[in-house]
């Protein structure tokens, strides 16, 4: 029997990457030490995680005729994802960003859409994109009525919506009635209504009062752990693996990656959350070379 197949319905960006002692503040110049172009964007990433991960991988999303989109689909490629539906769209840029990183790990990002505005919400009905997929995977560097179509689609194929709600922003109810599991941050959880997280126990919170509106919650928290809730399972939490952090650019990435593919596998999302934790740690404190 094939292998599951993780959907990842999405952005991607040419990533260009500033290495400096400190972030700077506002109206400050600061002098960084090395820049380097990497592969990007959250979409993207999360494709490449989960191929990464061993899971099939397939890419639906946009790119412009340009160098930068060149890159962005030689690397799909060459990571194994299958990026046969990512369109290349004529007279606009590919989406790009550019990030400081602090030596600390630590870093700040900025990001131009471009091409990734202009997926075609009604593309997402090609039978073929569907072909042995288990799980679609969101997030909201897209346009939501992109994110809307995949997810009327998923449901109406009987798969399930994983929606990674970064950056946060308003989602509308019939997107929200799609999603079968929502995973965000401490800082976005607390940007769609829940009291701030600042321990595991308040991830929990978190966790519990953003079920009143998703049927499944993961809240991750960085160096402190995760904390999930389930109708089914109620509240679980579970403490950060410690690593000596290198840098947590993509972490929440590799952590997404790593619970589709473990969900898609057929694993619960107990397990699914550990596997994922495992994987980002992992992450954090690996080297990550241009």
């Amino acid at each position: 029997m094939p292998e599951p197949v993780i959907l990842v319905v999405g952005s991607l960006h040419y990533d260009i990457m500033v290495e400096c002692s400190t972030l700077p503040r506002k109206d400050e110049t600061a002098i960084g030490s090395r820049w380097y172009p990497k592969f990007g964007g959250k979409g993207g990433n999360q494709a490449v995680s989960c191929a990464r991960q061993g899971g099939p991988s397939r890419m639906v999303g946009a790119v412009g005729q340009d160098d930068f989109g060149r890159f962005l689909l030689d690397e799909l490629a060459r990571t194994g994802v299958d990026c046969r539906f990512v369109a290349q769209v004529a007279g606009v840029g590919s989406g790009m960003s550019v990030a400081i990183m602090d030596a600390a790990g630590d870093y700040a990002a900025t990001i131009v859409s471009g091409a990734n505005l202009r997926i075609a919400p009604e593309s997402l009905t090609d039978p073929a994109i569907w072909d042995g997929v288990a799980i679609l995977v969101l997030q909201n560097e897209i346009p939501e009525a992109v994110n809307l179509a995949a997810a009327q689609e998923a449901s109406r194929r009987g798969i399930p919506t994983l929606l990674n709600a970064a950056p946060c922003r308003d989602l509308s109810d019939a997107l929200k009635a799609l999603v079968d599991l929502l995973v965000v941050n401490a800082v976005e959880a607390e940007m769609m209504g829940s009291d701030p997280v600042c321990c595991l126990r308040s991830a929990a919170d978190a966790a519990r009062k953003l079920a009143a509106q998703f049927e499944a919650v993961v809240v991750t928290a960085g160096g402190l752990g995760l904390a999930m809730w389930t109708a089914q399972d109620g509240t679980f939490q579970l403490p950060a693996e410690q690593v000596q952090v290198v840098s947590s650019h993509g972490a929440g990435d590799a952590f997404i990656g790593a619970l589709a593919c473990s969900l898609a596998a057929g694993n619960g999302l107990r397990q699914s959350c550990q596997t994922a934790a495992h994987a980002a740690a992992l992450h954090v404190a690996s080297p990550h070379q241009p």
